[in-house]
């Protein structure tokens, strides 16, 4: 890894993989409203089963990587995002859809948790927050291009089309695995039996500082979530924007993540993770009241929406890279497959809570998703008052 032309190689695969929960769901956005006058029943459901399993089968494999390596989960995951995606494509009812999405993420889920271990193995907690941030700006392309290929394969075929495209991009991922380094090593992998290893739970939900960041990402991700979920039905449904250019929409937010990205790897030079996260908080809970505001007001129409939401959306380039950072430099290394699980586990499982919370609130009106979002992104920001970041010894860089 020693080359630039690997370093630019590893950050590749390891941006593509940490793309998997974007190549799963936001190029089907799209699709929901045909899905459901095709095959009946609510296409939410389908997001909402994929992210219960994405989040519970993490906490497996996280301790399995801790004990066999990082390399092993990572083939099988992607052998079983492959076949699960096919099954989705086969599927005739909506509850067929529903279950191979449950099985699509059992397997889609080891991309972006290995991603955030293998990053710890090979970094301190700085130095993986810049890489992170890196990562972020990768695989932004995939939250971009994904409703506007979604849009692009109705266009010229059936909504069957999306998930073999999935299973197509599985099958390359799989292939670039290969040329992926095992970052775990025999001698540093945890000595303990799977049983104990798994027992090390235990131990991250006693670690104070691990869990302040991990509850602080993952109410910012209910959030983000309730927007994945619910701006189909707002753009679409609510506002009247065309299918095709719905991804347009959902691009701007994305853009600004990379621009905030590439603007935290700068300002990392310079400030804490601490005072990072805190004050990004501080501008998504600001554009969250003014979201809620105009959204229950209903001033602005569309753009009372896509306005604010830029500036909640983009926040995300610093929050997620440093929170996600300073979680896992808080816990010595045999324990970070685990602790990479339990964050992601929390973090995507929010999306479970924020569909749920849609399906019980939503009233055809921005409102029901403006309401989650505001509640949430201010419980994150109170979160983040106490003691400052203290770094595992293991994890500090040299």
């Amino acid at each position: 890894m020693s080359s630039a032309k690997t370093s630019v190689s590893l950050l590749a695969i390891l941006g593509a993989l940490m793309a998997m929960t974007s190549i799963a769901t936001d190029i089907y956005l799209p699709a929901m409203p045909v899905m459901e006058e095709k095959l009946g029943g609510d296409a939410e459901l389908a997001i909402t089963g994929f992210l219960l399993g994405f989040a519970i089968a993490q906490l497996l494999w996280g301790p399995i990587s801790d004990r066999v390596g990082r390399k092993i989960p990572l083939f099988i995951g992607m052998v079983l995002f492959i076949i699960g995606s096919i099954g989705c494509a086969l599927s005739t009812h909506m509850m067929e859809v529903v279950l191979w999405r449950i099985f699509q993420a059992v397997g889609a889920c080891v991309g972006p948790m290995l991603s955030r271990a293998m990053i710890r193995d090979m970094y301190g907690a700085t130095k993986a927050a810049q890489t992170m941030s890196t990562l972020m700006m990768i695989m932004a392309v995939a939250p971009i291009a994904g409703p506007f290929v979604g849009g692009g394969l109705l266009a010229v075929g059936t909504w069957q089309l999306i998930f073999w495209a999935m299973a197509i991009v599985g099958v390359m991922l799989f292939a670039a695995l290969f040329f992926l380094p095992e970052t775990l090593p025999k001698e540093t992998r945890a000595p303990q039996s799977f049983l104990h290893t798994f027992g090390n739970y235990g131990n991250l939900l006693k670690n104070g500082r691990y869990m302040r960041y991990t509850l602080c990402v993952t109410a910012f991700y209910v959030a983000v979530y309730a927007f994945v979920s619910g701006s189909p039905a707002v753009y679409i449904t609510h506002f009247g924007v065309p299918e095709q250019y719905f991804g347009l929409f959902f691009g701007i937010n994305i853009l600004g993540v990379t621009m905030v990205s590439a603007l935290n790897r700068r300002l990392l030079r310079t400030y804490t993770l601490d005072v990072l996260i805190r004050r990004s908080l501080a501008v998504a809970a600001t554009a969250a009241i003014v979201l809620a505001a105009l959204s229950f007001t209903g001033i602005g129409g569309l753009w009372g929406v896509v306005a604010p939401m830029f500036f909640i959306f983009s926040t995300n380039g610093i929050i997620a890279a440093c929170t996600n950072a300073a979680a896992l430099s808080s816990v010595p290394t045999r324990m970070t497959g685990a602790a990479a699980a339990l964050l992601g586990s929390l973090q995507y499982g929010s999306g479970v809570v924020s569909s749920a919370l849609l399906a019980l609130l939503s009233d055809g009106t921005p409102r029901a998703m403006s309401g989650i979002i505001v509640v949430v992104i201010v419980l994150s920001a109170l979160s983040t008052i106490g003691a400052p970041h203290k770094p595992h010894k293991q994890s500090v860089e040299a």
